[in-house]
């Protein structure tokens, strides 16, 4: 990449391009933080053809042709495209994919499909839709009884029913299997197994039978949130394990299961072996399996009453979300918890954030991802800069944080030959923001403008679009 000082080898355009009408843009003027590590590069000229960067470099080394269209951005700062790489994208086309870009969020891992999310896709593909790049799950596939939604979930009791869902998943164009936490080990071993003939990946929850050892050495790419990654590196993991093996949940009864996993949780946390979590954390990088912590999600589980209820941002999430979200944050997230364990999970954030900080420093690889639609409160969009803001204080470094949401997901998702950095012969997925993410990583929510396959979207497009989803999500709901 392009060190402060030096011109990029440009791509070479075609033959008299903006001549020929075919869109030629320079970003010019700017400080560009590629996301490789390199020193930021200042006065720079970013140099877009089409859908691709074809030179980044210092403003005087770099050829703007006649014809093209400049942006001269003076003390603005370009980044690439973010990533929230664990995302349930609310079902409303005029609230989810404008509301990702106008946050300068490009692309999204979605971790639950469905025909909607393909359509949306395609419609993307096509320039039909304008919308982040998005990977798409299976269903979630999860042991019988699942705790989740029988109706939305594969539940598997047998490694026939496991590797039909693998094959199924396939067949239904999903780019990887989703796994879920009541998941058997032996069935989380047929699919690890299966996802290996069939070739597609597989990634999701830490079941709570399977060591996260185990899980990493079987192929599983990443490990969503911190369930279950807790019990390995505990000097009680055998009495946990114990423990988790005579655990009995019925079917849909997500609120005991979260129960039961709060005191594993407690008792793993207050157990911490730092010469066992060595062991994991080294097992975890050698296999560069990934973890998505989503501490956006713990910020509302372990300390609901911190909520700002009156979030000017919840204007742009529909209202009968909201009001759903009201009722789930008093009945179900603070119903029925004890003082006392009130208290412990209030306590168990630090536990997290500390947690999440051993496993960057052990060179284990942490991405950006928020949980958003799924988990109230957590806002779809604008989540993915309060997830880096608490990266930052788990221990990461801005750049480290920022990295988790650019280079890192497309690096785990085989994309890093086109996404994640600001290099000529990447995709022109950018965001240029009015200050330095890494003088202040809340810098990230400074956006300026946009760029989604080349294509520019201004401040004053950003306000209209924002209004727009405003308005939609202010409408009321239809039968």
């Amino acid at each position: 990449m392009v060190a402060a000082g030096t011109a990029a080898a440009a791509v070479p355009l075609g033959r008299a391009a903006a001549a020929a009408g075919e869109r030629v843009l320079a970003l010019t003027g700017v400080t560009v933080i590629d996301a490789t590590g390199c020193p930021p590069g200042r006065d720079m000229t970013v140099l877009v053809h089409e859908e691709r960067i074809v030179a980044v470099g210092r403003r005087e080394a770099v050829r703007v042709p006649a014809g093209a269209t400049i942006l001269d951005l003076p003390g603005k700062f370009v980044i690439p495209g973010l990533w929230d790489a664990h995302v349930h994208s609310i079902p409303a086309e005029r609230i989810s994919p404008p509301l990702y870009l106008v946050n300068g969020i490009t692309a999204v891992r979605e971790m639950s499909g469905s025909a909607l999310l393909h359509e949306w896709r395609d419609r993307v593909d096509r320039g039909e839709l304008l919308g982040p790049r998005s990977v798409i799950a299976s269903r979630i596939v999860d042991g019988a009884p699942t705790i989740g939604d029988p109706a939305a979930f594969v539940e598997v009791a047998t490694e026939a029913q496991s590797r039909e869902a693998v094959r199924r998943a396939k067949r239904d164009g999903a780019d990887f299997v989703k796994v879920y936490s009541r998941l058997p080990a032996n069935l989380h071993r047929a699919i690890a197994e299966e996802a290996r003939w069939q070739r597609i990946p597989f990634a999701g929850h830490c079941p709570d039978a399977v060591p996260l050892s185990t899980a990493s050495a079987v192929g599983q790419y990443s490990i969503e949130h911190l369930y279950s990654t807790w019990y390995d590196t505990s000097a009680r993991e055998k009495e946990l394990r114990a423990r988790i093996a005579g655990l009995t949940v019925g079917r849909s009864d997500y609120v005991a299961w979260m129960h039961e996993i709060h005191r594993l949780e407690w008792d793993a946390a207050g157990s911490y072996s730092p010469r066992k979590a060595a062991a994991v954390f080294a097992t975890l990088a050698r296999n560069r399996t990934r973890i998505v912590p989503t501490l956006a999600v713990y910020r509302v589980l372990d300390r609901p009453d911190e909520i700002a209820l009156d979030d000017e941002r919840l204007k742009y999430v529909p209202v009968a979300v909201v009001e759903g979200w009201r009722w789930a944050l008093e009945n179900i997230v603070k119903g029925g918890w004890t003082p006392e364990e009130t208290a412990q999970r209030h306590a168990l954030l630090d536990h997290r954030l500390a947690f999440v900080g051993e496993l960057a420093r052990a060179d284990v690889p942490v991405i950006a991802g928020t949980d958003s639609g799924d988990m109230p409160f957590v806002i779809p969009g604008f989540s993915l800069h309060d997830e880096l803001a608490t990266l930052v204080r788990a221990g990461l470094s801005p750049l480290d944080a920022l990295r988790a949401a650019t280079i890192e997901p497309a690096r785990m998702l085989g994309l890093d030959d086109t996404l994640g950095t600001v290099e000529p012969g990447k995709l022109a997925d950018l965001v240029v923001l009015d200050a330095d993410p890494l003088a202040d990583i809340h810098n990230t929510t400074r956006v300026h403008t946009v760029l989604t396959r080349g294509r520019v979207i201004s401040p004053e497009q950003r306000t209209r679009m924002l209004a727009d989803i405003a308005a939609a999500a202010a409408e009321p709901a239809t039968s």
